[in-house]
């Protein structure tokens, strides 16, 4: 799903905010041996890609509270968005999930304090050029929508539940 309008901050700022639920709603009620299935040797496993959109998530949200808080101005803002997709859950998923929601519940609420001069701000990225923070925003809800449709794509391959064990 790629988001072909430029989204309004109001915009980004909603789908941001709603990630965590729809993540929730997608992997609700999967147990460890299916967040561990692997669909071929090309595909994440579901668990990976979670951890990998909740690690982005994270880093994002630090990311944008740096930028308005302490006055950062150089930051990777790719490697920020998007990090290495090696990554599993260290940690239950439920319990990841709701620390997540909780750090993005606190950037959501700072973002919508922001007025046009904090949107425009611009960050220096070494590898990017300068962009603005409200671009920054638009390229994470991109990305994070992105791999919401891949969460939702993984978990309809997953085997059949009486199945589940033989594979």
């Amino acid at each position: 799903m790629e988001l072909e309008e430029e989204l309004s901050p109001a915009d980004a700022v909603l789908l941001m905010s709603s990630v965590p639920e729809r993540i929730s709603d997608l992997v609700y009620g999967l147990d460890e041996s299916r967040l561990r299935y692997r669909h071929g040797p090309a595909f994440p496993t579901l668990g990976g890609l979670i951890g990998h959109l909740l690690e982005s998530g994270a880093k994002v949200d630090a990311l944008l509270r740096h930028a308005h808080l302490d006055g950062l101005a150089i930051a990777d803002v790719r490697a920020t968005i998007d990090p290495g997709h090696e990554m599993e859950l260290e940690r239950p998923l439920q319990e990841a999930l709701e620390d997540f929601a909780r750090v993005r519940r606190r950037t959501v609420d700072l973002l919508h304090g922001w007025g046009k001069n904090e949107w425009d701000r611009k960050l220096s990225d070494p590898r990017g050029g300068e962009t603005t923070l409200l671009e920054v925003c638009r390229m994470v809800a991109r990305h994070e929508i992105g791999h919401i449709a891949q969460i939702r794509n993984l978990t309809v391959l997953l085997p059949e539940a009486e199945n589940f064990k033989s594979v």
